[in-house]
């Protein structure tokens, strides 16, 4: 079971606390980005609708046990709830993400390591920095599309395969635009590590 300090926003020594509305706002905002639905998450996690709902507004009481299952079905670590600036104390943060403070997800696929650029998840937009370690990829699974999204790769090499279409080579400085639904792969085959800014349209990453 994680522990926390005591200054943890939300969650007091024994487990048992408020949430406050920065973590209920998180953990709203990371649903919709993922394209769930307060039903889907509630049979994941376990917990009722409306518990959940109540959650997300930053009320009822919530158990670190619950709110690690909420992290694990998001995709997150459970820190990442707890690392976010608060805009009233950082006005900035609401524009800016600083490098010391950005916040990983998306942490079940090995030899992938993603950061969220964004400052928050209710615009239009979000930012993600991936990197693939050498030989490391999507899997043969790959990854669902649910609207438009691109990408620029900054360093390494990333061959990226799109619905039915031929494997890409894509180098350093070059980008790329996928669109509507779909499915595509990604697989570093070089040696270095292949780092690559992703845009995704709303609730699409």
């Amino acid at each position: 079971m994680p522990e926390f300090e005591n200054s943890s926003p939300g969650i007091d020594p024994e487990g048992i606390g408020g949430p406050s509305e920065q973590i209920g706002k998180q953990i709203r905002d990371l649903r919709k980005a993922r394209g769930l639905t307060l039903t889907d998450l509630s049979s994941t996690v376990g917990c009722s609708v409306g518990h959940l709902s109540e959650l997300e507004r930053g009320g009822g009481r919530i158990r670190l046990d619950v709110l690690d299952r909420i992290s694990r079905a998001l995709d997150v670590s459970i820190s990442y709830f707890f690392s976010a600036p608060d805009p009233t104390e950082n006005p900035e943060s609401e524009i800016v993400v600083r490098k010391a403070q950005r916040r990983e997800i998306n942490l079940r696929q090995s030899g992938v390591r993603e950061e969220l650029l964004s400052p928050h998840l209710t615009g239009q937009l979000e930012m993600v920095l991936t990197t693939f370690s050498p030989g490391a990829g999507t899997g043969e699974g790959g990854r669902q599309r649910k609207g438009d999204e691109g990408g620029l790769v900054l360093s390494g090499t990333l061959e990226l395969k799109v619905d039915d279409r031929e494997t890409i080579l894509l180098k350093a400085g070059d980008s790329f635009q996928l669109t509507g639904n779909g499915r595509h792969w990604c697989h570093n085959p070089g040696p270095d590590d292949a780092v690559i800014v992703w845009s995704f349209s709303h609730g699409n990453f």
